[in-house]
């Protein structure tokens, strides 16, 4: 038997995947990767990405915008979020956050949608899902302030920032997601700063169709290779891969616990 394991966060709806997701979701199950989390990046794809995890058991969704697409799409609102939060298979809030490696620029407009999308986790008790590249310091300092507004669940995507990041986030409460990145060759630094966090706040993610592990790397991303981390994560963690899985998957179900309580009432 293979470790049942959950891919935290792809993209399903991308050209990328297009005509494969049958495909795609019985790959996934051979590699005992039972659940995943398809994210929906700008909110007119709400209805597409709702539809495939309408059609497949496996497979459940979130929404937001993404802060690269924040200054191009509609301002979400706290109200427009919360109303699609009522989906059963709805359970998280976003992909958000900050992003200023390409997109500086709109800073002020991605801090705007941020603490929006901040309030509708706040309100639905569903995890807030980040997206954080070269803004460390205002990534930990919203994210705080915010916090002491009221609290919110919430997981850092793909983590592959700072030391400093990390622990803010771990401070609050918040859970760190680990993808591809961290099996790449000269992510060192990721692995360690995954090493010294608690293991019952560690998720396990693809990404995809982005960054692929080993031995992938350079080609598409798809939710099987969710194992091909795990493998990694259980060498960083001192585990082996079947108390890796259990455990990443036990974080996922206290997280998005939505998912947890579909699953056992499905």
């Amino acid at each position: 038997m293979t470790a049942e394991i959950v891919d935290s966060h792809c993209h399903l709806d991308f050209p990328d995947f297009e005509g494969e997701i049958d495909a795609l979701i019985a790959r996934a199950a051979e590699a005992g990767v039972t659940r995943m989390v398809t994210i929906c990046t700008r909110l007119k794809n709400e209805p597409r990405v709702r539809a495939i995890a309408e059609a497949h058991a496996p497979v459940f969704y979130a929404a937001g915008t993404h802060p690269m697409s924040a200054a191009e799409e509609p301002m979400a609102s706290v109200d427009e979020l919360v109303a699609l939060a009522a989906h059963p298979k709805f359970v998280g809030i976003g992909e958000t956050g900050l992003d200023y490696h390409y997109t500086a620029d709109s800073a002020e407009v991605q801090k705007q949608s941020l603490r929006i999308h901040i309030a509708a986790a706040r309100e639905t008790r569903l995890p807030l899902i980040i997206h954080a590249r070269a803004a460390d310091d205002d990534m930990a300092a919203i994210l705080a302030e915010e916090y002491r507004q009221g609290p919110y669940p919430c997981v850092m995507h793909c983590f592959s920032s700072s030391a400093e990041l990390a622990k803010a986030a771990l401070d609050l409460g918040f859970y760190l997601s680990m993808s591809g990145i961290a099996t790449f060759k000269k992510s060192q630094e990721i692995r360690d700063i995954f090493a010294a966090a608690p293991i019952d706040r560690v998720l396990v993610e693809t990404d995809s169709p982005y960054l692929a592990p080993p031995p992938h790397r350079g080609k598409r991303n798809e939710p099987a290779y969710t194992a091909l981390t795990a493998q990694v994560g259980a060498e960083v963690f001192g585990l082996s891969y079947d108390e890796f899985a259990a455990r990443t998957s036990a974080n996922f179900d206290r997280l998005f616990a939505k998912a947890a309580a579909w699953k056992e009432a499905a």
